[in-house]
């Protein structure tokens, strides 16, 4: 079993940033598939950012597209959604997720197998 913890968030200003951690433990033995995704009261959870298994390929909501930068560190089994330029829009609680199995990025819900607890991100006007 892997376990997912994120790290992170809390309340920030319009225009300001925020750096979200998630760090996996457990059977991390291989290396995963992450991403991010975000969800609101109400709605369905949004694919918010993801990156491959080696780190060379990264996907982008368009909501995000520009503002947000997804990295890991695969050796110290940690994903990063570095978040810039927040807008009000952007508050949500945010989520990580991790895949072994696919090599390349996924952005779907369905398409990953770990999900962390959520961390709660708020962007002030």
């Amino acid at each position: 079993q892997v376990q997912l913890v994120e790290s992170g968030g809390g309340l920030v200003q319009a225009g300001g940033s925020l750096r979200l951690s998630c760090t996996a433990s457990g059977r991390t033995a291989g290396r995963f598939a992450m991403g991010w995704f975000r969800q609101t009261p109400g709605k369905e959870r949004e694919f918010v950012a993801s990156i491959s298994v080696s780190g060379g390929s990264t996907d982008y909501s368009d909501s995000v597209k520009g503002r947000f930068t997804i990295s890991k560190d695969n050796a110290k089994k940690t994903a990063y959604l570095q978040m810039n330029t927040m807008k009000p829009e952007d508050t949500a609680v945010y989520y990580c997720a991790a895949d072994p199995w696919a090599l390349g990025t996924i952005v779907t819900v369905q398409g990953y197998e770990y999900w962390g607890q959520g961390t709660q991100v708020t962007v002030s006007s």
